[in-house]
């Protein structure tokens, strides 16, 4: 009896594993948007690393400009940013220059109110900081593929 037991979880287990080509991106414009240095190079560089093109920006006000000259795919944007544009008041612009532009949320924080809205305009995915491989890659490809 016991013996089948482990089978079952073993194979439970299997079942759930997600491969890393299963997220990999095909070289899609991603722009991650976040005031925290350390922040955006651990998500540029996994980003990196499952394929994608990527530009960062530290601030709303930057991305926003980017945005005037570049397109981007997807940004991966930071709910709370000092000084300056939070998440929201960002997302909020850039539908202005680029209405329907995909989005996921990045916070440390949980979600709150602000967050909800962002994506009630339209934002994807609300992705809990420190960011782990395969929930990026995850949320980033899920909402790509919208």
């Amino acid at each position: 009896m016991r013996r089948g037991h482990l089978e079952t979880r073993k194979s439970i287990h299997e079942k759930s594993e997600i491969s890393l080509k299963d997220y990999m991106g095909k070289g899609e414009a991603i722009l991650v948007v976040d005031d925290v240095e350390e922040q955006r190079k651990t998500a540029s560089g996994m980003l990196k690393e499952l394929g994608y093109s990527v530009a960062s920006v530290s601030s709303g006000e930057e991305a926003v400009e980017y945005l005037k000259a570049n397109e981007a795919d997807l940004l991966v944007l930071d709910m709370i940013m000092d000084p300056g544009m939070d998440g929201l008041e960002t997302y909020k612009t850039i539908l202005e220059i680029h209405p329907g532009q995909k989005a996921v949320i990045a916070s440390g924080f949980s979600e709150t109110d602000r967050a909800r809205k962002l994506q009630h305009l339209g934002a994807g995915p609300y992705i809990r900081k420190p960011f782990l491989l395969e929930k990026i890659g995850i949320a980033v490809k899920e909402e790509l593929e919208k």
